[in-house]
Parts: C-alpha cells; sequence; structure tokens
C-alpha cells in the first residue's frame, strides 16, 4: 500500500525537532513542522503581503460579519439537532440510534465551532448579542463557559507554542507511535477522557472564586433545563444517551482527531505556517469534523479577525500567493492523522 501522504510533504515535515522543558514535564515540539528554510517564499499579491498577511483593503472586506446569515446558522444547528433526536425516538431500530448518536457527536461539534466563533466576538457585530448567544445557546449547553474559554484561547493565538499555550500537552510530542495514537482514541472513545475532565469541571462548584462557581450553576441550570425539556417530551433517557454520553465520547474523539490536525507536532514561531497545519477541506470532513469552516485553521490563524464564512477566500488567496502550497499542505486528514504516527512510510 502506497503512504497517504506524499514524499515533499513529508520531505517538509520532517526536518525539525525541538525539545522544549516546562514546570514538571518534558514535550517535544517542532516533531511536524516544516523547516523554515523549505517553506515557499511568499509572492505578494493586490490581496496578501509577503508575511500572509492580507492587505488592509482586503481585510476588511474579509472581516465583515454577516449577522443575519450567522443567526440561521445558530438556528439551524438546534433544527438539525432537533431533527436527529427526533428520529431517534421515531425509529425504534438500533442502526437509527446508532446513526443518531454519532450524528449527535457531531452536534457538539457544530456548537463548539460557533462557540469559537462567538469566542472570537465574529459570530454578532453587536458585542452584547455576540456574547449572550454565545454563552446561553452555545457554551453552556456545551458544558463550556464561552468567557473563560475567551480567556485561554486568546492565550494561545498570542503566541501558538509559546510560554502561556493552554493546549501544549494536546499538541506536543507528535509522531507518536501508532500504538500511542490509537491508546489515546480508544481512552476518548470509551469516555475515559470525557469523564476525567468533566469531573475537573465539576470540582468549579467549590471554587472559592465565586465567578467560578456561579458559572458552573449556571452550565448546570440549562442542563436540567435539557433533562426538563426531554422529560416533557416523553423522552427522558435522550438526555443521558443522546447528549450527555456522545459529549463524553463522540465528540471527545472528534475534538482529538481535529486538534492534532490543527497543531499537531508544530512548533512556536512567527511563521504561522509553522505554528499551524493546512489540511485541504473535503466534503465528509466538513460536515462532520470541521464545520463552520473551523478547518481551515492556517488562514484563521494568519488573521485570528477574519469571520468563518471569509476562510475559504482567505485561504483562497493564500494559495495564490504561494503562501500555502500543495507541498506544505496536506492533501486530506488521513494524510495528517498518518503523519502523526510513527509509521513506515509504505507498508
Amino acid at each position: 500500500m502506497e503512504s497517504l501522504l506524499p514524499t515533499k510533504v513529508l520531505q517538509m515535515r520532517c526536518n525539525t525537532e525541538i525539545v522544549s522543558k516546562e514546570t514538571a514535564s518534558y514535550y517535544r515540539t517542532g516533531g511536524l513542522a516544516p523547516s523554515a528554510a523549505v517553506l515557499p517564499q511568499t509572492a505578494a499579491t493586490e490581496f496578501i503581503q509577503h508575511d500572509g498577511k492580507p492587505t488592509p483593503s482586503f481585510r476588511q472586506s474579509l472581516r465583515k460579519i454577516p449577522n443575519f446569515r450567522n443567526a440561521l446558522s445558530v438556528f439551524s444547528v438546534y433544527i438539525q439537532t432537533f431533527a436527529i433526536l427526533a428520529l431517534a425516538v421515531d425509529f425504534h431500530h438500533p442502526v437509527t440510534w446508532v446513526i443518531a448518536f454519532v450524528l449527535m457527536g457531531r452536534a457538539h461539534a457544530q456548537f463548539a465551532s460557533l462557540m469559537h466563533e462567538s469566542a472570537h466576538r465574529l459570530l454578532f457585530s453587536k458585542t452584547a448579542i455576540n456574547d449572550f448567544v454565545g454563552t446561553w445557546f452555545l457554551g453552556f449547553v456545551g458544558f463550556t463557559s464561552t468567557a473563560a474559554y475567551r480567556r485561554v484561547h486568546m492565550a494561545h493565538h498570542r503566541t501558538e507554542f509559546g510560554p502561556d499555550e493552554p493546549d501544549l500537552p494536546l499538541y506536543a510530542n507528535y509522531p507518536v507511535p501508532a500504538a500511542s495514537f490509537r491508546r489515546k482514541l480508544t481512552r476518548d472513545a470509551l469516555g475515559r477522557t470525557g469523564i476525567k475532565l468533566l469531573r475537573q469541571q465539576l470540582r468549579g462548584l467549590r471554587s472559592p472564586e465565586a465567578r467560578v462557581r456561579r458559572t458552573q450553576v449556571k452550565i448546570l441550570v440549562v442542563q436540567l433545563i435539557l433533562i426538563a425539556t426531554c422529560t416533557a417530551l416523553g423522552a427522558p433517557l435522550l438526555y443521558p444517551f443522546m447528549w450527555l454520553l456522545p459529549y463524553l465520547t463522540v465528540w471527545r474523539v472528534i475534538n482529538r482527531l481535529r486538534s492534532i490536525a490543527e497543531h499537531g507536532g508544530m512548533t512556536a514561531d512567527t511563521d504561522r505556517r509553522r505554528t499551524t497545519h493546512s489540511v485541504r477541506q473535503h466534503v465528509l470532513a466538513r460536515f462532520f469534523l470541521v464545520p463552520f469552516n473551523i478547518g481551515f485553521h492556517l488562514a484563521h490563524h494568519v488573521d485570528a479577525g477574519v469571520p468563518f464564512r471569509n476562510l475559504p477566500r482567505f485561504h483562497q488567496e493564500l494559495r495564490a500567493a504561494q503562501y500555502v502550497t500543495d507541498t506544505s499542505e496536506f492533501p486530506h486528514y488521513r494524510a495528517m492523522w498518518r503523519a502523526a504516527q510513527e509509521l513506515p512510510l509504505s507498508t
């Protein structure tokens, strides 16, 4: 079987390895970062500057927030979620339940993607509306405080792999042995990762900080509303089996696979092509793994102020300027995950 990863991409992705030391642990970064020496030189265009940043006029057009269309996106997530649950109730068949279960993991990915947009204050142009919708209708339903996520996430954007990088354990040490890769996904799929994280979150109810306690109470209130709604509709088991359990399992697998594809094995650098992967976007991945254009992650890190609807256009111009090329972009997610494992190049 031929390797899923083209030779040119392999050559670019395996040239550097940097070891960084944290307080109590050693993290290896850069194992999948392309060498700066082989990155293609960007050709400045009327839209893209030499460093990949959009030109001022192009940036202004990219940063327009389509409020009405984004409101429809939030509404559509709820409609899709309710439709999946309704099908699970109406069709009493194991296959239908399994399909619904998996799709509910995708629903959590959708809520998280739009919550991420709200955390960047790009979902709605009015801050109050953006924060209200992002907090109560996207964050709390997915066990997340959007405000807390925003504070941590902005540290990630300030300096990827820097001293304040909140997700270093998630991104570091790649490539890992194939067995280790499988163990991580198995822990996620069995709910072990999700339960561990949920327990840590619930400890916030005993936090000495009143703000943390209040936020956790609000999250629990929203979850109780969901439980009450399912009960009122005559399907009380929907919440534990079609909302909580997919969150603890399917969503955790999606989140890890997506996170690896975003920054796994990369390293600190001012050139975002060494901090963030670029993976070509295909229909199935965009449907299930990276909804709402969150898969255009390199473009997002080049300019984090571009709303999700405009990221494909931005990415297209980055390719036109040779900031992204076939040799620096994975052709699909399978190729990226294969590179993240210490596997033979061919079998």
